[in-house]
């Protein structure tokens, strides 16, 4: 008698094998844990194999048997990937699933316009995305959570690649009515004495700093948040400035209140920009969706987020 079994079952097998835990693997494929214990063991009596060791408290480690098991499953989804990828090129078509994650910091602006044109050019492909912090995109990239993310080159780890898309140098954000605010230019020696609001997220707030300390200088820091709306509503109303590279259209904080972003120079020691890019997991097959999706930042990316957009002007 033939065996029976899915191809999700195995995508089930293999994020088990590899999480080593259902309820990490549950969230990996985004279901439910028992979706996942029944399909293992439907596959676990399909094939006749015990193909976990079940612990208390302790998660679930594979059998021998089970190891080989998951080594094949990833070649059975390799090869099933490679035949949509060749189904979609025979007819011309883009199918199949495709997760994108973005910097949290960027995503409102830049992801539902994103998505919109992309879903637009291919509505076949299964558009889902994920927001979150540097650290947890690097996380999910690594577990195969996310095929691709759209961040800054910040502290990329060598595992994965960086493909830069537009290069944004830092401006300061003030209030509207700020005395600084109808500047053509500030350096960062002219804040250094000012209260500082720092949007103090993982990776993005030591690249704030670095703005001063390479130069020797110490910012005065007022306030910490780690919630970009907070900061902006913060410095609209007065209790300090903050840094940025993307500017917003139009510049508002929250509560409506106008900002003022000007640029941030220093004519000694010239301000390095900060690239925003896509990231993918080093050595990982790219599928047509994938490379399309690539093609499309490449062209969509600068015009929604690069320095060169139409924005309104200070003072």
């Amino acid at each position: 008698m033939p065996l029976r079994f899915t191809l999700r079952q195995l995508e089930y097998l293999v994020a088990v094998g590899e999480c080593g835990s259902i309820v990490l693997a549950a969230d990996r494929v985004n279901v439910s844990s028992p979706s996942i214990s029944t399909a293992i063991a439907q596959l676990e009596q399909e094939l006749g194999l015990q193909l976990f060791v079940r612990r208390h408290a302790q998660g679930l480690s594979l059998t021998d048997a089970g190891r080989r098991m998951v080594a094949e499953a990833q070649s059975v989804l390799a090869a099933a990937g490679r035949m949509t990828d060749l189904a979609s090129e025979i007819t011309g078509s883009l199918r199949g699933p495709l997760t994108v994650g973005c910097l949290q910091t960027v995503a409102q602006m830049l992801l539902p316009r994103l998505r919109r044109s992309f879903s637009d050019r291919y509505p076949e492909v299964v558009f889902v995305q994920a927001e979150g912090h540097q650290a947890d995109l690097f996380a999910a990239l690594r577990s195969g959570k996310m095929d691709l993310a759209l961040t800054y080159e910040l502290e990329v780890p060598p595992d994965l690649r960086f493909t830069p898309l537009v290069a944004l140098p830092p401006h300061a954000l003030l209030a509207a009515d700020h005395p600084l605010a109808a500047r053509s230019r500030i350096t960062p020696a002219e804040l250094t004495g000012l209260p500082m609001v720092l949007l103090d997220l993982p990776f993005s707030g030591d690249y704030f700093l670095s703005l001063f300390s390479r130069r020797g200088l110490k910012p005065r820091i007022a306030e910490r948040t780690r919630d970009m709306g907070l900061m902006r509503a913060m410095v609209a109303n007065g209790f300090g400035y903050s840094i940025a590279n993307i500017r917003l259209v139009p510049d508002l904080a929250p509560d409506g209140a106008p900002l003022c972003a000007v640029p941030l120079e220093d004519a000694e020691d010239p301000v390095e920009p900060l690239h925003f890019g896509i990231l993918l997991p080093e050595g990982a097959v790219e599928a047509r969706r994938v490379r399309a999706f690539v093609d499309h930042c490449r062209s969509d990316v600068p015009v929604i987020i690069g320095p060169g957009r139409p924005v309104g002007a200070c003072g």
